[in-house]
């Protein structure tokens, strides 16, 4: 039987949820109360001002990234695999928070920022640590960016199977770790 979110874990849903699809103008605490079902005290309660929602979805994001990091690090077929296959939106509570946290960053909120870049550090050092060059973890960087982008702000062709969209990543996963191999010392 799967637990219910606690109420602390409720807000940060609630506040996600209105960045994502409202923008952090609307994020107020009275709308993030309302969208969590709890009462205004109850959300101040667990955050006590605004600046204290976005510190809990950086932090939550921050843990997210941790997780994601060790991920990549122990995927079976190997980082690069992982972690171009991992670079497609799927609305998982990393997606949701990496947008939420991008929604506040265009804001200017420098918390928000800041856990953005870190996540970017973080995934580059475990990309460039398995490829051995700092150039080519660039490069899967930012294919890695295109395939998110794509995946998150265009929406999907009509035409393209499920089984065509696998074959796609099957063969740019094969180029990427042909790009790896070939600049790798012999």
């Amino acid at each position: 039987m799967t637990q219910a979110p606690s109420a602390r874990d409720r807000v940060l849903d609630a506040f996600e949820n209105i960045l994502i699809t409202h923008g952090e103008r609307a994020a107020t605490l009275d709308a993030v109360a309302a969208e969590a079902g709890v009462s205004k005290g109850g959300l101040l309660y667990h955050f006590g001002s605004k600046d204290a929602l976005v510190d809990g979805l950086v932090e939550r994001l921050s843990g997210l990234v941790d997780d994601d990091v060790q991920n990549i690090r122990t995927a079976p077929n190997g980082v690069v695999d992982y972690f171009v296959r991992s670079s497609v939106n799927t609305e998982s509570p990393l997606d949701r928070a990496i947008i939420a946290a991008t929604r506040l960053a265009q804001g200017s909120q420098p918390k928000a920022q800041e856990a953005l870049r870190s996540m970017q550090r973080a995934w580059f050092d475990v990309v460039a640590e398995a490829v051995g060059d700092p150039a080519v973890a660039r490069t899967v960087m930012l294919i890695s960016d295109g395939l998110y982008y794509n995946s998150a702000l265009l929406p999907t062709s009509p035409t393209e199977t499920s089984s065509r969209a696998s074959q796609n990543m099957d063969e740019l996963v094969g180029i990427v770790q042909e790009l790896v191999r070939a600049k790798q010392p012999h």
